[in-house]
C-alpha cells in the first residue's frame, strides 16, 4: 500500500487581512451610527471635522478604529501596489506586509510625538491638534479608497496597474481636500504660526510622500 501524501493549502493572509478590516468597518458604523454617518461623506461635507474636533479630538473609540484600518490597508495597498508596479515583488509572503504595518505604525507615533512636542514649543497646541484631526480624518477616509482597490487587486483584477494608479490618484485627491479645508479652517492660526506650518508642511508631510512615491517606482 503507498501513502498518499494531501497536501493542504495554507490560510490565505490576505482574505483575513481583508475580512479584518471590513470587521473594524462594520463595528465602528454599528457603535458609532452618528459619526460613521457624517465621516461617510467627509470630502463632500467637513461637518465630520468640524462636530468631533473638540469632542475626544484624536482619542476616542470611533476615530481609534479607523486608525487602526486605515494602518492595516495602507500597509496592504503598499505591499500590492509594489507587487505590481514592481518587476522584483515580494511574491505572498506576509512578513513584508508586516513590516509595513510596524514601519507605518512606527512613523505614525514618531510623526505626532514631534507635532505635539513641536505644538508645546511654539505654544500652537490647538493648531496641532487641530491638523492632526483634521488630516487623521481624511487619511482614514482614503483608507476606505485602499481597502476598495486591495479587494480589487487581490479577487477581480490582480496585477492592475490602472487600478494602482487610479487608486493612488484618489487617495491624493481626498488627502487634497482635507488639506484644503484644514488651511481654511485654521487660517488665522496659521499665519501667526506660519514658520512651524511650513515646517511641519516640509518635513512631516511633502518628504514622507516623496519617498513612498520613489520606493514604488523603484
Amino acid at each position: 500500500m503507498e501513502i498518499i501524501y494531501r497536501s493542504v493549502d495554507s490560510l490565505d493572509w490576505i482574505t483575513l487581512v481583508i475580512f479584518c478590516s471590513l470587521l473594524l468597518l462594520t463595528l465602528s458604523k454599528y457603535l458609532f451610527k452618528g459619526m460613521f454617518s457624517n465621516f461617510i461623506i467627509l470630502p463632500f461635507n467637513n461637518k465630520y471635522v468640524t462636530l468631533y474636533n473638540k469632542k475626544g479630538k484624536l482619542f476616542n473609540w470611533f476615530h481609534l478604529l479607523l486608525t487602526v484600518f486605515q494602518l492595516v490597508n495602507f500597509s496592504l495597498f503598499i505591499f500590492l501596489s509594489k507587487n505590481t508596479l514592481s518587476s522584483e515583488g515580494f511574491g505572498s509572503y506576509p512578513v513584508v506586509f508586516f513590516a509595513a504595518l510596524g514601519i507605518l505604525i512606527g512613523y505614525l507615533l514618531v510623526k505626532m510625538g514631534i507635532q505635539m512636542a513641536n505644538g508645546f514649543v511654539f505654544d500652537a497646541n490647538e493648531l496641532v491638534t487641530g491638523l492632526i484631526f483634521n488630516k487623521l480624518s481624511y487619511f482614514n477616509y482614503s483608507s476606505c479608497i485602499a481597502f476598495l482597490a486591495n479587494i480589487i487587486l487581490t479577487y477581480i483584477l490582480k496585477d492592475s496597474k490602472p487600478v494602482v494608479y487610479i487608486s493612488i490618484f484618489c487617495i491624493f485627491f481626498v488627502n487634497g481636500i482635507g488639506l484644503v479645508n484644514a488651511l481654511r479652517n485654521h487660517q488665522k492660526l496659521i499665519s501667526i504660526n506660519i514658520f512651524y506650518f511650513i515646517l511641519y508642511l516640509c518635513a512631516l508631510e511633502i518628504a514622507p510622500l516623496v519617498l513612498i512615491g520613489s520606493y514604488l517606482n523603484d
